[in-house]
């Protein structure tokens, strides 16, 4: 990546979809996106392309509070500051160093005390409660050295349990105001929560917010299960279950807090992937000893079989579209990668690097594929075009594995383990261009990540 910046009182280019008007209500209406009138002159634009970026300064400073959200408002100020750090495409300046407060979201700063600090941009916010209780944000953000806002603003309403929630939707409209790429700050990851010694590990399944905050377990833990995957609204996962000695495919409402088991399979072989219109569901299942993959139709519970022939097929994701799904298979002799409708039908092979390929995952975007790579002994996690071309190594360890993207299809979540009886799994991040790579806040051990699309 590398960011445009200013030379010679240069102006950058205009983010497309620069920071809209936002009104909504949490469990009441889908937060709405107007759009902004265009500036006068163009704003600050991060430009997004490989190589290493220089992050951009953007001075936050602390919302000013209404009565009684006081520390409320210091809390949604450091979440947007811990989502825009961490997404290695922003620096937030050191508070010490302002040499003025934010002021009212509603008054033209003063550019001179951020110009000295050499902050591209200000953020300046409010924060408070309405007379029915209800927490209320508003937030402008400003191109400093152009002298200009940056969209009409943002306006946002929710209970006060959601105040974490008002911080990522600002973080993910400042993304999206300074690449012009939406953000991924305000979704949630799905994944194996493990305990105990390396033998005999518990394993249940947890949602958290993609920060780490806000851990719930959905298995308790007294029967094994595995390989959860978000449903393509966030709404509900399929997992694998354990629970009667026999894998079983449940779906589990994370709303209504149910869960449902779809059948069951004595020779499933890998986890269950929900199609992009959350109808059908791809798995990977052993006849005979042959595996192949199938998809069943949720509605009907009818399975189809979409390979055939004496090769391993399994690992299969959808594309973005629906129209065509990437799987692993060993038919050329080796552990490699196929591309084939989604009804079926003939696979053409687009991995010939050197190793064996597994576990591909087709990017939101659809414009990339990830992959588990292993090659001399060591385990990498990988992307490469859709067509098997470009191919890119991001990481290297002794188990590098399952990667996951992010609804912006612009980072990687996978897991990574050591070797030895005292290592356990983590789940680390890492950029499309493999820079950033950090681990993931967790509650402990865990493996196997799924990220969600972008909450509503």
């Amino acid at each position: 990546m590398t960011t445009a910046r200013r030379h010679s009182g240069a102006r950058l280019r205009a983010a497309a979809g620069a920071a809209a008007l936002i009104f909504a209500a949490f469990g009441a209406a889908a937060w709405g996106i107007l759009p902004a009138p265009a500036a006068a002159q163009e704003p600050l634009r991060i430009e997004i392309t490989e190589g290493v970026i220089e992050p951009m300064p953007i001075a936050l400073p602390e919302f000013a509070p209404g009565a009684g959200a006081e520390g409320i408002a210091q809390e949604v100020r450091a979440v947007i500051a811990a989502d825009l750090t961490g997404s290695g495409l922003f620096r937030v300046i050191d508070p010490n160093a302002y040499l003025a407060p934010g002021g009212s979201v509603d008054a033209r700063p003063a550019f001179e005390n951020w110009r000295v600090i050499n902050a591209e941009a200000l953020g300046v916010g409010e924060l408070g409660y309405g007379d029915d209780g209800r927490l209320s944000a508003r937030f402008q953000l400003w191109d400093v050295f152009g002298g200009q806002p940056l969209g009409q603003g943002i306006a946002l309403r929710a209970a006060p349990g959601d105040a974490r929630r008002i911080a990522h939707k600002i973080a993910d409209q400042i993304h999206l105001a300074l690449t012009g790429e939406p953000g991924y700050f305000d979704s949630r990851v799905a994944f194996v929560a493990e305990s105990g010694p390396k033998n005999a590990r518990e394993k249940r399944i947890a949602i958290m917010d993609q920060d780490g905050a806000n851990v719930r377990y959905i298995t308790d833990g007294r029967s094994l299960a595995l390989t959860p995957r978000f449903s393509p609204t966030g709404e509900s996962l399929v997992y694998i279950s354990w629970a009667t000695g026999v894998p079983k495919v449940v779906i589990h409402d994370l709303r209504a807090q149910r869960s449902e088991v779809l059948g069951s399979f004595p020779f499933m072989s890998f986890a269950p992937r929900f199609s992009p219109d959350g109808g059908r569901v791809l798995m990977s299942l052993s006849d005979g000893g042959n595996t192949d993959i199938f998809e069943m139709t949720l509605a009907s519970r009818s399975l189809r079989r979409l390979t055939s022939g004496p090769a391993i097929e399994t690992a299969p994701s959808y594309s973005p579209d629906g129209t065509q799904i990437v799987f692993e298979s060993d038919a050329g002799g080796a552990q490699q990668l196929y591309v084939m409708p989604a009804g079926g039908g003939t696979a053409t092979r687009i991995s010939f690097g050197d190793g064996r390929y597994g576990t591909p995952v087709w990017s939101p975007r659809g414009d990339l594929i990830a992959f588990t790579k292993m090659l001399g002994g060591r385990f990498h996690i990988g992307v490469m075009r859709t067509d098997g071309s470009q191919e890119r190594l991001l990481t290297a360890s002794w188990l590098d594995e399952a990667p996951t993207w992010a609804p912006n299809g612009r980072v990687l979540m996978f897991f990574r383990e050591g070797p030895g009886a005292a290592s356990a799994p983590q789940v680390w991040r890492v950029d499309a261009t493999g820079r950033n790579l950090r681990r993931a806040a967790m509650p402990g051990a865990a493996s196997d990540p799924s990220w969600s699309a972008l909450l509503p």
